[in-house]
């Protein structure tokens, strides 16, 4: 069973950065699509960026050369690096993994069948 575990939430001022982390059991970042998906209180789940098993990458328009997503296969931990945060990013941000080749719908929420419990990221203006 994967479990993934998120940390590295809390608070920022508006164009501060956070960093993200989410911890992985098992040996299945090398063949896995991982991401990242935030869901601010009544709106959608919306994919922010994702990383396939060969290290191809993908980001929503919107955080585009603000985040990047990393992987440490070694440590079995996937990073999100957060910075020029905006207010309206403020939301609830969950990792996820499946076993899966790289493809657009590793950017999809309901391709991925493990998640972490999430992490909250407030930002302040």
């Amino acid at each position: 069973q994967v479990q993934l575990v998120e940390s590295g939430g809390g608070s920022a001022q508006a164009g501060g950065s956070l960093r993200l982390s989410c911890a992985g059991s098992g040996y299945f970042y090398r063949s896995y699509c991982m991401a990242w998906f935030r869901q601010a209180p009544g709106k959608e789940r919306e994919g922010v960026a994702a990383i396939g098993g060969d290290g191809a990458t993908s980001y929503a328009d919107s955080v585009k050369g603000r985040f990047t997503i990393s992987k440490d296969n070694a440590k079995n931990t996937l990073y999100l690096q957060m910075n020029s945060l905006k207010p309206e990013e403020t939301a609830m941000y969950y990792c996820a993994g499946v076993q899966t080749r790289w493809s657009p719908a590793c950017f999809r929420w309901d391709t991925y069948n493990y998640w972490g419990q999430g992490t909250q990221v407030t930002v302040s203006s």
